[in-house]
């Protein structure tokens, strides 16, 4: 269903705001069978200058003001309505090219959501132009420290073997300390040239890279170092070709305790452009 509520659908919605999903081409999308963030108003669809606003209405006071800042930090508030946020998104990119909004982004009327379109219809254009035919795909990479020092340790101690059998007890002792510091020094600039070697292997079946920030072990729910967080743009008929190579990575790397974890198709929210109405909405 398309619609354009207009100003009098505007004047309709005291106490409510517009819940923006994503931006889509109208003329690939089913109608959409499923409730907005809240389960209260049904997902619609509203197509203005050639470009599909995916919404629902929403109650303000569910998510501004104080109240609204209070539940934002309870995850069971939270968790539901981010699921349905993706679900959303996602059966939507199944269908078309997409530029996701973030979770929480809320228009005070249609006639806001209406500004930013005027804004900057040009350039989301461009941007579903750009990533039709395309998926995000996430490629994390993992260290385990203690397994990959030790092991380059032993590489080292078993070259420097007749060397360190020359040594005293007490002297064999303080070569080998330094020999493991060498080693941690070693594995720091070792996986510098593994970090290169593998971002440029999958950058090379992309049409975009990002960077992403590197979480802690906590963040990242898991006890190994994070020494790669990556997004990449990638053609629907290079995918098959980036997996395997992910899958070579983890071939070539296991053994010295690096793991290399893809996920995705995920939509492009790596790679969407900073869209912002006048009024900050």
């Amino acid at each position: 269903m398309s619609e354009n509520p207009g100003e009098a659908g505007i004047k309709t919605l005291k106490g409510q705001g517009i819940y923006l999903f994503c931006f889509a081409r109208p003329r690939l999308l089913p109608d959409l069978s499923v409730c907005g963030p809240d389960d209260r108003y049904a997902v619609s669809q509203w197509t203005f200058m050639g470009i599909t606003a995916v919404f629902s209405k929403v109650s303000l006071e569910e998510y501004c003001g104080p109240a609204a800042e209070f539940k934002m930090k309870d995850l069971s508030w939270i968790g539901p309505r981010a699921f349905r946020h993706e679900e959303v998104v996602q059966q939507v990119m199944r269908c078309s090219p997409v530029l996701p909004a973030r979770f929480g982004t809320i228009f005070l009327s249609m006639h806001s959501l209406e500004n930013l379109l005027k804004m900057h219809a040009s350039t989301i254009s461009q941007f579903l132009d750009h990533v039709a035919e395309k998926e995000e795909w996430s490629v994390k990479g993992l260290l385990d420290r203690a397994k990959a020092t030790e092991k380059l340790y032993s590489e080292i101690t078993a070259l420097e073997a007749e060397r360190l059998a020359s040594f005293s007890p007490g002297a064999r002792y303080f070569q080998e300390k330094r020999i493991h510091k060498h080693a941690s020094s070693e594995l720091n600039r070792r996986l510098k040239e593994i970090y290169k070697k593998i971002t440029d292997d999958l950058s090379a079946l992309a049409s975009d890279v990002y960077p992403g920030r590197l979480l802690s072990k906590d963040a990242s729910g898991t006890d190994m170092d994070m020494f790669m967080n990556t997004a990449y743009m990638v053609p629907l008929n290079c995918a098959k070709a980036f997996h395997a190579r992910v899958d070579r990575a983890n071939a070539v790397h296991a053994q010295n305790g690096l793991v290399f974890k893809l996920s995705g198709p995920w939509p492009p929210y790596s790679f969407c452009p900073s869209l912002e109405t006048e009024d900050g909405n």
